[in-house]
């Protein structure tokens, strides 16, 4: 499949494909984007975050559906913000799964294809149906597909007029672990065809086996971006919060404090422990053992920072 889309990307052979320059969007006094700054380029970028952090409204900004308040945003060299023009080259998947349901999935995707001026809409839409694999269920309404079957024709519908820039929104919520590595290959052929896709997700793994280029995002400001696996490694160094509760706190307490994994260890007023660790992988495999030797009963081990605000803040504060 060609989408003709040539005269816009030579806009952005040589550079960019989103360029974000110091964008901010307020609602009101409420401000979700605060002078963020970041260019994407052909391939796989994964923009994390926890939820509210701000993706969202720069996806929507990007995809030209939401008014920069200040900065400036350009996609393949220019505004996306009432420029139809340049919609023909943009596929978006919403996170939210507004469907019609009364519709086939196929009758989804042709609609999609006639409101991006597809030439041969037939054509097209088979192509886009068998790509996500759905060709058995394309005659089927919506309405009785499963979340992960509508995420799948949702995708195809975004993708029916093969854009150069795809711009997918928590693309994976709903999708069983076969879909996902079915997805996984689809991005993966799309990307090594020039295409800039770019995957909003509040789950690191999501994105782990795909990008290679990441951008945190954490109260509507970047926290840390570039390669995956260099900023993965700075997050597994970073300390890590336990919370350890059993029928003996200071029996185990006086064991854990000898462990070279662990950096410090609190008895709490309710008698459960909290336990610092700059290597929480040893710690979880040591507390197990030594509750065995000591003959305690473990009720509950739990870490206390493990959401993505804690994890992006500690990057920040590096």
């Amino acid at each position: 499949m060609t989408s003709g889309n040539a005269a816009v990307s030579g806009a952005a052979v040589s550079g960019a494909t989103i360029e974000v320059n110091e964008v901010s969007k307020w609602y009101g006094s409420v401000v979700a984007v605060n002078e963020v700054s970041f260019q994407v380029r052909p391939g796989i970028t994964g923009l994390l975050g926890p939820n509210g952090a701000g993706k969202t409204t720069l996806l929507h900004m990007m995809a030209g559906l939401a008014k920069v308040s200040k900065g400036e945003v350009r996609v393949l060299g220019q505004r996306p913000r009432s420029n139809p023009s340049l919609y023909r080259h943009i596929g978006v998947m919403s996170e939210h799964e507004a469907v019609y349901e009364f519709l086939t999935g196929r009758g989804l995707v042709e609609l999609a294809a006639r409101l991006q001026g597809v030439e041969d809409v037939r054509t097209s839409t088979d192509w886009a149906i068998s790509t996500v694999n759905l060709e058995d269920a394309q005659h089927r309404p919506l309405g009785t597909y499963s979340r992960g079957m509508r995420q799948r024709m949702r995708l195809a519908a975004a993708m029916v007029h093969d854009p150069e820039v795809l711009i997918l929104d928590e693309p994976l919520n709903g999708t069983d672990p076969r879909q996902r590595i079915e997805f996984e290959d689809l991005m993966r052929s799309m990307a090594e065809r020039g295409r800039t896709i770019l995957i909003s997700s509040h789950i690191l793994e999501e994105v782990e086996k795909l990008a290679d280029t990441i951008l945190l995002i954490v109260s509507g400001k970047l926290a840390a971006s570039g390669d995956y696996r260099a900023i993965r490694e700075a997050l597994d160094d970073r300390p890590f919060t336990l919370r350890i509760v059993t029928d003996d706190p200071r029996a185990l307490a006086s064991a854990l404090v000898r462990l070279s994994s662990v950096d410090s260890v609190a008895v709490e007023t309710d008698g459960s422990l909290v336990v610092m660790s700059s290597n929480v992988a040893d710690l979880q495999r040591s507390v197990a053992a030594l509750a065995r030797d000591l003959s305690v009963r473990l009720y509950r081990v739990e870490p206390l920072d493990d959401s993505l605000e804690s994890v992006f803040s500690y990057v920040v504060e590096r």
